[in-house]
Order: C-alpha cells, then sequence, then structure tokens
C-alpha cells in the first residue's frame, strides 16, 4: 500500500510505460451526471471522492521493426526519434487529463457512457471515473462500464485499487517502478 497526500488544489500523475492516471478531489460536496444510452445517472460525490482519469500513450511499441541490418548508429538515431516521439505524446496526454479534469470539476461536464461494440471504444485516448474506490482493469472496454468504481486502464495497472481518504489517496498493488509528480489544478 502506498499513501500519497493530495490537496483538493493538486493533480497526482502517476506515470508508467503504457499510460497515465491523473488523479484529484473532486473538490466540493456535488452530483456529477453520467450519461448511458438508456438513461442519466446522477452519482452524488463527496468532497475527498476522487476523480481518476486513465489516459493511454499514442505510439505503440516499435520494437522488432527494425532491420536486421541497420547500423547501430542508426539504431541509435532511430530509438533517441522514438523517445522525443514519446515524450512529445506524453505531454500532451498530461495537458489532455489536466483537462478532463477541469472539464469534470469546473464545467460540470456529463460523464458519458457509449454503448458496447461502438466504434469510438477503439479511439479513446483517456477514461474516467469518480468515486472514493476505483478499481483499474485492462479486461474492459473503454468507456462502456456505467460503473464508477470500475475504469480501464493500461496493462501495467491492472488490478491497481485506489482508494480516498481525508487529504490523500491510497493505492493497493502499485508497482514501484511507476512515477509520480503532483502539480497544482490551476
Amino acid at each position: 500500500m502506498r499513501k500519497i497526500p493530495l490537496g483538493a488544489d493538486e493533480i497526482l500523475f502517476v506515470k508508467g510505460k503504457a499510460g497515465v492516471l491523473a488523479i484529484a478531489k473532486v473538490g466540493t460536496q456535488r452530483e456529477f451526471l453520467i450519461e448511458t444510452p438508456e438513461k442519466e445517472i446522477f452519482l452524488f460525490a463527496s468532497p475527498e471522492d476522487l476523480i481518476v482519469a486513465s489516459g493511454f500513450h499514442a505510439l505503440k511499441s516499435e520494437e522488432g521493426r527494425m532491420s536486421s541490418s541497420s547500423s547501430r548508429s542508426s539504431e541509435s538515431s532511430e530509438n533517441e526519434e522514438r523517445e522525443v516521439r514519446r515524450s512529445a505524446d506524453e505531454n500532451a496526454l498530461l495537458r489532455g487529463l489536466k483537462c478532463v479534469i477541469f472539464m469534470l470539476r469546473e464545467l460540470n461536464s456529463p460523464l458519458i457512457v457509449l454503448p458496447k461494440g461502438h466504434p469510438a471504444t477503439k479511439r479513446l485516448r483517456t477514461v474516467v471515473s469518480v468515486g472514493k474506490r476505483i478499481v483499474l482493469s485492462c479486461e474492459i472496454t473503454p468507456g462502456t462500464h456505467p460503473e464508477q468504481h470500475l475504469l480501464c486502464s493500461p496493462s501495467e495497472f491492472n488490478g491497481v485499487e485506489i482508494l480516498a481518504y481525508k487529504g490523500g489517496v491510497l493505492f493497493k498493488g502499485l508497482s514501484d517502478a511507476v512515477s509520480l509528480e503532483k502539480v497544482s489544478l490551476n
């Protein structure tokens, strides 16, 4: 278990190789609207509850694509180029996740649930859940679950449990290989 202090005006980024989690407190007593294909659901949240956004990197592993006749210098150059693209992708993802949290907290945007089999599920880069306890899973289809205790994530976060506590967030099953970064919401 890992306990991380988290203020109402902060976002905690949990960075892995295949994706990033962004976690923030709800901040004030409020309700969120969940729009499903069948109905609208009102979710009541307390200030200490969590908004957890899960983001997926756009770049897929390119290992094994290089020709066996590549020289070491071209391999090195390709690796450097791949790292630059990955860094740019991660920076864009961090800004996007911060924006998603802002839209929910400040603009009262609804949570949208897509029907299973919807073509957009293959293109989602971010998904989000709100609650006191959220379990991450790589075995579900992104964007299709109205249950707010369950959130799609990259496989490296599969099975991680995220729990709210007063003044912070608690992780069960989180790898030590991830990096953590806190930033201001403002």
